[in-house]
This record gives structure tokens, sequence and C-alpha cells, in this order.
């Protein structure tokens, strides 16, 4: 019976990490580098709150002994934290005089936090580097930087990652094919580490014994979030992130439950075309922090989205081979037992994080 245990390992792993998957955290901070006269740089360092908060938790050492309950004394602290993790130079390791502007939250998204800082590179010659090595590695293995380059002929758009070196600033920025691919892989990355759409996922495929239910489920549930995923991307229509992440919570606890009361697998793409309106705007909340530039949404959209729907094809085909070798073991026949054992989980999970999202358990 070895792939009862991969199914329900694959479960308790969901469950497991019920805490991380509280909010979709991208794990991706925004850069834009506006050049000005006299070779002063501004640039803006951007950060979904989520994202923003747990690096800060993890380099409370630094702030040892201060006050943070104090008038604007977190504020300030965050652009310090900032300062010492973003840096311009010169070739020859010369570093620009950095200046914390401003920070707070962003006028623009109020679930984003927003760091200026000016650049005085007067003292610096030649070409200039933007060095954000310790912003991603406080980020975490899986940050990225995405840096927007205004007001030189180079202007555009690149995707920093940890390993990457500082950005050299007189060469082009990244195509927009390049860009794509980048944005591609985020979107397979955020649905193989969205933990509560797994589940999701999990929960409405159990009771299947025929490729083609699943296949109804899949469109349905890609038709329905790919409309909420470009209206909220494009601004046309949005959802407070609190309400959707809560939403969320409910439709994994609705369809785990449901596995005890239906079988009907067939007409089970009318609930899944339903709950991907809602899923639909937690995946805009990824793609929407990443602060695109406007003229950059729409490929960046379609990139991102095609991401989520290879991964989420890839973990529905992965699974239902390992189903199909558990009906052989069991005479043929689904097993009731690891169905509803592997629902009563995963509505667990769905449980814990709606009670987290609503703010009746410590995030």
């Amino acid at each position: 019976m070895t792939g009862v245990f991969r199914i329900v390992a694959a479960i308790l792993f969901c469950v497991g990490l019920a805490a991380p998957a509280a909010a979709h955290t991208p794990d991706i901070s925004t850069g834009k580098i506006v050049p000005k006269d006299n070779r002063i740089y501004m640039i803006d360092v951007g950060f979904l709150a989520t994202d923003l908060e747990r690096m800060f938790q993890d380099t409370m050492s630094e702030r040892a002994g201060v006050d943070l309950s104090a008038p604007g004394a977190l504020e300030t602290e965050i652009g310090k934290f900032v300062e010492k993790r973003v840096a311009m130079r010169d070739a020859t390791g010369r570093a620009c005089v950095a200046n914390v502007v401003k920070s707070g939250e962003d006028p623009t998204n109020q679930d984003s936090a927003l760091i200026a800082v000016r650049f005085d590179c007067g003292g610096t010659t030649g070409t200039l580097f933007y060095d954000a090595t310790k912003l991603l590695a406080a980020q975490g293995a899986k940050g990225k930087h995405l840096v927007t380059l205004e007001g030189t002929e180079n202007a555009g758009e690149t995707m920093l990652y940890p390993e990457d070196p500082p950005l050299d600033l007189s060469k082009p920025m990244e195509t927009t094919a390049e860009l794509m691919w980048k944005f591609l892989k985020a979107g397979v990355e955020h649905i193989v580490t969205g933990y509560d759409h797994l589940c999701f996922l999990f929960a409405l495929i159990l009771w299947a014994t025929r490729i083609w239910p699943v296949v109804k489920i899949v469109t349905a549930f890609t038709i329905s979030h790919s409309i909420t995923l470009s209206l909220a991307a494009l601004n046309i229509v949005t959802l407070p992130s609190n309400l959707v992440e809560a939403l969320i919570a409910a439709s994994i606890i609705f369809v785990a439950v449901e596995n005890f009361f239906s079988r009907d697998v067939d007409n089970r793409w009318r609930n899944t075309f339903f709950f991907g309106f809602i899923h639909g705007f937690g995946f805009a909340s990824a793609l929407t922090e990443m602060g695109v530039p406007q003229g950059g949404v729409v490929p960046a959209l379609a990139a991102f989205n095609i991401g989520v729907e290879l991964g989420q094809i890839a973990i529905v085909f992965a699974v239902m081979p390992i189903l199909f070798v558990i009906d052989k073991q069991t005479g043929g026949k689904r097993s009731e037992k690891l169905v509803y054992v592997v629902s009563a989980l995963i509505a667990v999970a769905g449980l814990y994080w709606l009670l987290e999202r609503i703010g009746l358990l410590p995030g």
C-alpha cells in the first residue's frame, strides 16, 4: 500500500505547512530605479507586507533595545533594514551614499510596504551597479527581486535571483520573452508551493476513478480562475486579500466535507467552476504584488497564468496514477477509508487556515 502512504504523506505535508499557507506570499520584492541629475538615483523598494513582516521578524536582533511602539519607530527601522540590504556602487567598489527618504505603507496598495532610498553617486565614476544581494538573501532561497529601470536608454525590467550578481545599469534589461519565461516559472512555483490550492485540488479528485471527470474539473477550474486572475491583475475587479484568503480556506473545507456525502465526480466541475473564481483572486495577489509595470502586465499575466496551469496539470497527473495503483490493490474500487481519512486531514487544514485568516488563531 505504498501509494496510500504517499497520498496521506502529501496531505500531512499540507497540514504541517498550514502556517506558511496562511497567505500567498510570493517572496518577490520590487525595485524601481529612477535616475536624477548629478548622478542621483531614487530607488523605491516594495514588498508584500507579509513578506516584509517575516523578514523583519527574522532579523529582530538588529533592533535590540529599540522601542518599536514609539511613534515612527517601526517605519524608521524598516527603512534601516532596507538601507543595509540594497546598494549602488561603481566598478571599483566605491559605494554611493544612501539615505532613506520614505518608509511606510505603499500609497497605491494597502497590502504592501514601500521604502524610498536616495543614492548620491557623485563620489563614484563610470558604470554603476545595483546590488540587491543582501536583500535577496533576507528573502530566502525562493526570493526574487523585480527591477524596473526608468529614464535611460536601457530602460526596462529584469528579475533578479539570490545567485545573480549586481545589476549592471549600463546594459540592456531583459527582453519580453526572457521576462515571460521567469513569470512562467513563478506561476509554476506559486501553485506547487501553494499548499492550500494543492489541498483543494487533492480533495476534488479523491473519488475520481476515470480521467474524463478530472479533465472537466481541471478545465472548469482553469477557466474560472483565469477570469478573475485577469480581472484582478488588470485592476478591473479586486477584493480585499484577507477576504479572499478566508474564502479560499472555506472552499477547501467545503470540498473536503463534500467527499463524505457525495461521490458524484462527473458533476463536480460545477462547484469547481464557482470556487475557481475565488482562487483566481488568490493567484492574482501573487502577480499584482510583483509590481509589474503597466506596459508589461499582459505578457506577465499570460506567462504567470500558463505557469499556474502547467504546475496544476503536473500535480493532478502525478496524483492520479497513484490513486489508480491503490485501486488495483483494493479490488479495483476506490478505498473509502483512504478518501475519508485524507478528506478529514484536508478539512482540518482548511479549518486551521480559516480560523487563522479571520483572526481567531495567531498567525
